[in-house]
C-alpha cells in the first residue's frame, strides 16, 4: 500500500497516528481491505468519503489509526460501529498495555480488561466513535504517550457524551426496581465507565503536563456528570466496581488539583463536596481526605469561610474557623482509630498536638492524648506529652507528679529531657528547688559530653534551681554558698555554648543582679540584647531595672523608649508598667498616671481582641494579671498625691478585676493607714494575708502597723518581719522595720539594729523601681 508516495509497512508503526488515504478502483471491497493493508492489528477510526466517478471512483478515508492496537474500524460518521469480518478481534479491544524498558516494546495481558471487552460482546455492544476514542485514549496513556492521549481525548464530545451517561445510569436505577437488564439503557455499564474513565484519564494528562486548573476542571465533570444523574446524590447506587473505583479516585484528585492550581477556595469545597457528598467511599480513602483537608486547613494559609451545614441538627457543632474544623476532622480520625475502623496514623496526633497548642487548648490536648488507646503512644511518651499539656496549663504540680513517674526506677530513670524539664518546673517554685537541684545534676550525670547544647542547658537549669534555693535558705552562710554556685554552674553553661544561648545568658546577668553585682549583671545585659537583636523584652526590662538600682533613672526611661519603638504594640504592657515607676521614682507622678492610663487602654484593646481571634490561654492570664498590677499601682500614686477618691475608684476597679487578690486589700490597708485608720488597715492587711500568706507587702505592712499601735508584743511584730525576710532577703523596708524594732527594745539590741539599718542602707541604695525577677 502507498501513503505519501512511499510503501508502508504497518510492522514498521507501533502507536497512535492520523493519516489520509485515497484508495482507487473496483478492488476496495470495504474496511476489511483497509485492514488488510494497514494490519489487522490496527484499530481504525475515520470518516469515509466515496471520491470520482467509474473506474476511478473510491474511497477517501480520514483515519485515525491506533498502530498495533487490536480493534476495527468505527466510522465517525455515523453512531455505529461498522463491522468488519475481522470484528471479533475487538473481544481483545482492552486488553493490550505497553511498557516500554531498554528500547524495546514488551506487550502485558490486562485480564481485567480482556473481561470487560468480552462481557461487553456477549452483550452485542458495539463501540461507537466516542467510546472507540476513550478507548485508544485509555491505551495511549497507560503506555505514556501523555500528549497522544490528550489529543485522543479531546475529539471526545462531552456535550453530548455527558446527557447519555446521565440517562443510561438514571434508567439503570430505576429498572433495578424491576430486576431488568442493564442492556436495556442508552449504552452499557461498560461503555458508560469507559467514557466516564476517560474525562478522568483526560483530568489525569492535564495534570501531567502542569495544566491543573484544567486538569481541576475536567475532573469535576466526571463528579457533576455521575452527581446529577443519581436521584440523592448517592454513588451507592452503581453496582459496577470499575465506575466506583473511578468515582472514588476523582473526589480524591480534584481538591489536590485545584490546591496545585493556586485556587484554595476552591480546594476547600472539593473537600467538603467530597466529605459530605454520598460518594460511598471506603473507610481508607474517606480517612486520608479528612487528614489531607485538615492539614491544609491547618498550614495551606488561607482563611475558609464556615462551612454551609444545612442538614446539621439544631445545636450541632459547627466549626467557626479553619483551626476549628481541622481539630474536628482530626478528632474524628482518632474516634475512627479507636472504633478500629481505619490503621493508626502517628501524624495525626502530631497535627491535633500543633493545632491545640496554637488555639491554646492544652486542657483538651491531654484530655485526647489520656483517651488513647494503651499501645498507641509509649507510656513515658504519653507521660512526657501530658506533663508539657499541663505546664502549658500553669498546673506545674500536675505535670511535675507526671514526670516523676516517668523518672521512677520502673519506667525511664535516665531521660535527659524529662530530667530537664523536671529540674525546670522545679527551679521556678522555691518549694521544689532542692528537688530540682537534683534533676539537673541527674541530667549531668547522664549527659556523657555527648552534646555542649545539652549540656549548657542541664548546667543553666542548675544553676536556675539553686538561685532559688539560695532565696529560701534559713542562714545566710547557706544562702551565700547557693548563690556562689549558682553563679559557677551560670558561667559554666555559658562557656559550653559561648554567646549562643538567651537563657543561660539572661539568668546569669539576673544572678548578679540579685547578688547586686550591677556591674557584672549590667554587661551581660547589654550581651543579651545584643545577642537578641532587640527583639525580646525582657532583656529591655532587665536592662532598665539594673539601671534605675544604679539609680541612673534618664538612662533607664531612654532605654524603655528605645524599646517601645522597637518591638510590636502587643508587646508594651511590661515597659510601660516599668516606665510609670522609673517616672514615678523621678517624682513625675502625672507623667505616670498618664503612662499607666495608656497601659490601660492597650490591655482593654487586647481583650477585645481576644473575644475575635484564637489566642493562648496563658497570654490572656498574663493579661489579666497586668491588669491588676496596674489598678495596683495606680491606687498607690493617688495614694501618694492624698487623692482619696481616684484611689477609690482605682480599687473598686482592681476587685472588679480579681475580687479574691491580695494586692487589692493590701492597697486598700495603705489607703487606711494614709488617712490614718490603722485598725481598718490592719484588718485589710489581714485579709491579704489570709488569700495569699506569703504575700510579703503585706506581712511587712502588717508589722509597721503592729508598731505604730504599740497594742502587740514586740515578738509578734518581729514574727511578721522575719518571715518577710525569709521570703525575701532583699526587702530593705523590712530590714529598716527591723532595726527600729531592735532599738527600741533596749541597749543590747543596739548592735543588731545596726546591722539592719546597714543591710536596709546598702540594700536601698541598689533596689531597683522593680524587683529584677
Amino acid at each position: 500500500m502507498e501513503i505519501g508516495g512511499g510503501r508502508w509497512d504497518p510492522r514498521s508503526f507501533s502507536g497512535y497516528r492520523r493519516i489520509e488515504v485515497l484508495i482507487v478502483g473496483s478492488r476496495f471491497d470495504g474496511p476489511a481491505t483497509a485492514r488488510s493493508w494497514l494490519g489487522f492489528n490496527s484499530l481504525l477510526i475515520g470518516k469515509v468519503q466515496r471520491v470520482g466517478e467509474g473506474s476511478a471512483s473510491g474511497l477517501k478515508w480520514d483515519l485515525e489509526v491506533g498502530f498495533g492496537i487490536p480493534g476495527s474500524f468505527v466510522d465517525a460518521s455515523s453512531d455505529e460501529m461498522v463491522r468488519s469480518p475481522e470484528s471479533l478481534a475487538t473481544k481483545d479491544c482492552s486488553a493490550v498495555r505497553y511498557s516500554c524498558q531498554n528500547g524495546e516494546t514488551e506487550q502485558r495481558v490486562d485480564t481485567g480488561n480482556i473481561e470487560e471487552a468480552e462481557s461487553s460482546l456477549r452483550e452485542g455492544l458495539c463501540l461507537n466513535y466516542e467510546e472507540a476514542r476513550a478507548l485508544l485514549g485509555r491505551l495511549e496513556y497507560q503506555r505514556g504517550n501523555v500528549e497522544a492521549a490528550l489529543r485522543v481525548f479531546d475529539g471526545i464530545d462531552l456535550a453530548s457524551v455527558g446527557p447519555k451517561i446521565r440517562t443510561a445510569i438514571t434508567k439503570r436505577i430505576e429498572r433495578k426496581k424491576f430486576h431488568s437488564n442493564w442492556d436495556s439503557g442508552p449504552m452499557s455499564i461498560h461503555a458508560v465507565s469507559l467514557l466516564v474513565e476517560a474525562v478522568y484519564l483526560k483530568a489525569r494528562a492535564l495534570q501531567d503536563l502542569g495544566r491543573f486548573k484544567e486538569a481541576a476542571q475536567s475532573c469535576n465533570i466526571v463528579l457533576d456528570t455521575l452527581e446529577s444523574a443519581l436521584p440523592d446524590g448517592s454513588t451507592g447506587n452503581i453496582t459496577d466496581n470499575k465506575l466506583q473505583e473511578i468515582v472514588c479516585k476523582a473526589v480524591e484528585l480534584l481538591p489536590e488539583l485545584w490546591k496545585l492550581a493556586g485556587f484554595s477556595h476552591e480546594a476547600i469545597s472539593s473537600y467538603r463536596r467530597a466529605l459530605l457528598g454520598h460518594w460511598n467511599l471506603d473507610a481508607d480513602t474517606m480517612a486520608k481526605i479528612q487528614k489531607e483537608f485538615a492539614i491544609f486547613l491547618l498550614y495551606g494559609g488561607c482563611d475558609a469561610s464556615p462551612p454551609n451545614l444545612r442538614s446539621q441538627m439544631d445545636g450541632a457543632f459547627i466549626p467557626r474557623n479553619n483551626m476549628e474544623e481541622a481539630i474536628l476532622l482530626l478528632i474524628i480520625l482518632l474516634r475512627k482509630f479507636a472504633l478500629r475502623r481505619i490503621e493508626w496514623d502517628p501524624s495525626i496526633i502530631d497535627h491535633l498536638t500543633y493545632a491545640l497548642c496554637i488555639s491554646g487548648q492544652l486542657s483538651s490536648l491531654a484530655g485526647q492524648v489520656e483517651e488513647l488507646l494503651p499501645g498507641v503512644l509509649e507510656r513515658k511518651e504519653q507521660y512526657y506529652t501530658l506533663a508539657l499539656c499541663y505546664l502549658g496549663e500553669d498546673d506545674d504540680l500536675t505535670a511535675l507528679n507526671l514526670l516523676r513517674k516517668l523518672l521512677s526506677a520502673s519506667e525511664d530513670p535516665d531521660c535527659v529531657k524529662a530530667l530537664l524539664l523536671a529540674s525546670k518546673v522545679c527551679g521556678e517554685n522555691s518549694l521544689c528547688a532542692e528537688e530540682g537541684v537534683l534533676f539537673a545534676r541527674r541530667a549531668l550525670a547522664n549527659f556523657h559530653g555527648c552534646c555542649d547544647q545539652i549540656g549548657s542547658v542541664a548546667n543553666c537549669l542548675l544553676g536556675i534551681s539553686l538561685s532559688a534555693q539560695a532565696r529560701s535558705s534559713a542562714s545566710d552562710s547557706e544562702r551565700v554558698s547557693r548563690q556562689s554556685e549558682a553563679l559557677e554552674v551560670l558561667e559554666k553553661a555559658e562557656k559550653m555554648i559561648p554567646g549562643k544561648d538567651y537563657r543561660t545568658i539572661y539568668n546569669l546577668s539576673l544572678a548578679n543582679a540579685e547578688q547586686r553585682k550591677l556591674d557584672a549583671a549590667l554587661r551581660y545585659c547589654k550581651q543579651l540584647l545584643k545577642l537578641e537583636a532587640g527583639s525580646n523584652v525582657d532583656g529591655w526590662i532587665l536592662l532598665a531595672r539594673i539601671l534605675s538600682a544604679q539609680k541612673r533613672f534618664v538612662d533607664a526611661e531612654t532605654i524603655i523608649d528605645a524599646a517601645l519603638e522597637q518591638t510590636g504594640k502587643w508587646s508594651h504592657g511590661e515597659l510601660l508598667r516599668t516606665k510609670a515607676k522609673i517616672q514615678i521614682a523621678q517624682g513625675k507622678l502625672k507623667n505616670a498616671i498618664e503612662t499607666y492610663t495608656h497601659l490601660l487602654a492597650i490591655i482593654q484593646l487586647r481583650t477585645k481582641s481576644f473575644g475575635i481571634v484564637l489566642t493562648s490561654l496563658k497570654g490572656d492570664k498574663n493579661d489579666r494579671s497586668l491588669e491588676i498590677l496596674t489598678w495596683h499601682d495606680l491606687a498607690n500614686v493617688y495614694i501618694s498625691m492624698s487623692q482619696w477618691r481616684d484611689a477609690e475608684v482605682c480599687l473598686s476597679k482592681l476587685k472588679a478585676v480579681s475580687p479574691y487578690s491580695a494586692l487589692g486589700w493590701h492597697a486598700t490597708g495603705q489607703l487606711y493607714e494614709a488617712q490614718g485608720l490603722l485598725k481598718e488597715a490592719l484588718g485589710a492587711y489581714a485579709k491579704a494575708l489570709n488569700i495569699e500568706p506569703a504575700h510579703v507587702p503585706s506581712l511587712v505592712s502588717t508589722a509597721i502597723v503592729l508598731r505604730h499601735l504599740g497594742d502587740r508584743p514586740s515578738v509578734v511584730t518581729r514574727s511578721f518581719l522575719t518571715d518577710a525576710l525569709r521570703l525575701d532577703r532583699t526587702n530593705h523596708v523590712a530590714w529598716f522595720n527591723l532595726g527600729l524594732l531592735y532599738k527600741a527594745e533596749s541597749a543590747r539590741s543596739l548592735l543588731e539594729a545596726a546591722e539592719c539599718f546597714q543591710a536596709a542602707a546598702l540594700l536601698e541604695e541598689t533596689a531597683p523601681v522593680e524587683p529584677f525577677r
